[in-house]
């Protein structure tokens, strides 16, 4: 009987499976965009840093401490950094600016929406097709 009970829980690896360990809570949206998109320039830190150019640090930046500056800022650039708008949407902006906004030293909590971005965004520039 107990040879006949180890065959049967190798045979079913599901029953023998330990149940999964919590893996925690889902990743932050905003976290990928600014891993694929903003890391490059502003560091996996957020401390930015200094060479060809200036790159401002986000990590503890009081400027975005009011929601509508990085909107105007990611969607329409600023300086050496590139407008965002029509290569991301509105709520990967949304994401990203409010994942900075609550990391890196930053407890912003009142949050962006895709809509905040639709209205008070830099509309993307017009691309000559030329």
């Amino acid at each position: 009987m107990k040879t006949l009970l180890i065959a049967l829980l190798a045979a079913t690896p599901a029953l023998a499976a330990k149940p999964p360990l919590d893996a925690g809570p889902a990743p932050h949206p905003g976290a990928e965009v600014y891993r694929n998109v903003c890391q490059a320039c502003h560091m996996a830190n957020a401390q930015g840093g200094v060479g060809a150019g200036r790159i401002p640090a986000l990590a503890g930046n009081r400027n975005l401490a009011v929601s509508g500056y990085p909107i105007l800022v990611v969607t329409g650039g600023k300086g050496a950094m590139p407008w965002f708008r029509g290569n991301l949407s509105d709520q990967q902006i949304a994401d990203v600016i409010n994942y900075v906004r609550g990391n890196y030293g930053n407890r912003y909590k009142d949050a962006v929406t895709a809509a905040m971005i639709a209205e008070m965004g830099v509309a993307a520039p017009v691309r000559d097709e030329r």
